[in-house]
This record gives structure tokens, sequence and C-alpha cells, in this order.
């Protein structure tokens, strides 16, 4: 989690994304960020080391400008472990700016709309992606975040570790897409289901077609 400089998470795809909003509802979740639209530059160099070295530097607006440092990404007990050192900037413009003065460029925009619950101690995103909708739940550790999986009703063995770029390039490579950026405009006329993505949603006694 975001105070020890880790973040421990399994994602899982949905088909019915108001449905797990209505059961962490009902079951009495606090609703931590309420739907919130997402801008992220992705920052690496020209050579892209960052991507090399499973590096990510990230420039994100919603309700603030966030700054984000993630180290390479680690399996834990069947659960995502990264580092992330993350802080607010003031001017997300300037911020830009100075990373490309330094030599970074822009390598990757992708928009979402998150919102976020707590719930047993972890937090839960719902997030609106534009190939899809997801479920991250980040905890202190594995045995927690499971055992909110199954309280929630998702089956823990469907979730990923893939990130949202990873599935960007697995969706571009299956549909035959160029596409630099994850935007809700460029997927405004594609569709995109369980085969394009390689997964399965975990949603318990939903269809998979």
């Amino acid at each position: 989690m975001a105070k020890s400089n880790k973040e421990l998470e399994a994602k899982f795809y949905l088909v019915d994304l108001g449905a797990l909003r209505g059961t962490l509802e009902g079951l009495g979740a606090t609703l931590v960020q309420p739907r919130t639209y997402e801008r992220n530059l992705r920052f690496d160099t020209p050579a892209g080391d960052l991507a090399k070295n499973e590096q990510v530097l990230r420039l994100r607006q919603d309700t603030a400008n966030r700054l984000t440092f993630k180290g390479p990404q680690n399996t834990m007990e069947g659960v995502s472990e990264r580092t992330e050192i993350e802080f607010t900037v003031g001017d997300f413009a300037n911020a830009q700016k100075f990373f490309e003065a330094l030599g970074y460029q822009v390598s990757l925009i992708y928009e979402k709309y998150r919102a976020i619950y707590e719930f047993n101690g972890t937090l839960i995103m719902l997030d609106e992606m534009p190939f899809g909708s997801f479920a991250e739940i980040e905890g202190a550790d594995a045995a927690q975040i499971q055992a909110v999986c199954q309280q929630i009703g998702l089956r823990w063995e469907l979730r990923t570790l893939r990130s949202y770029t990873l599935l960007f390039e697995i969706v571009k490579r299956n549909l035959g897409l160029t596409l630099r950026d994850l935007s809700f405009a460029n997927f405004a006329q594609i569709r995109v289901g369980p085969v394009q993505l390689e997964l399965a949603p975990a949603d318990l006694g939903k269809s998979q077609t």
C-alpha cells in the first residue's frame, strides 16, 4: 500500500460493473471517491528504457495531479507486488514540460473512469476502461485480498496480474490495431470482449461470451 511504498493488488475483468457496485453498497462499503475521469500520461526515453526495465513513470490527472513511479512487478502469493512512489504536483502542464526537458517523452496516453470503495481494510477500484470494465482490489496482503474477493462474489482463480498497458497490447495484437493511445475516442467503434482481452470475466454466474 502507499504508506510502505508497496502496492499489492489483484485485477478482475467484469461483465457487469454495475452489479458489483450494487454488491459493495449492499455490504456497506464506503465510497472513497465517486466515479471520476482520469487522464494518464506515461513517459519513457526515446529508446524505451523504462519499459525495458518494467518501470513506469506516470503523470495522472483526476481529483488532483499525481506523479507516480512504479518498479518491476513481482508475484507474491498470487497477487501483484510493486514498489510505488506517488505524490501530488501543483501544475499538470509544467510537470509534463519538466519531464520532457529531462529527455522523457509521452509514450502512451490512456483514459479511464474510476470509483473507489473501502471495504474490510482494502481499497476496491471500479474501473471503466475503453476496452472493458475491471475491478482492482488493493490490500495489505494476499490473504486479505482473496478474502474480500470471495466476499464480493468474484472468482479468485480468474484474476489477472496483467497491467492495463499489457492488456492494451494484447487487444491491439488480436485486433490488428496500430493505435498509440488507449482513449475512449479510439475505441468508440471497436468491440472488445473476453476473446480479444484473453480473459474470462470473474463475475460469479455471468456469461463469458
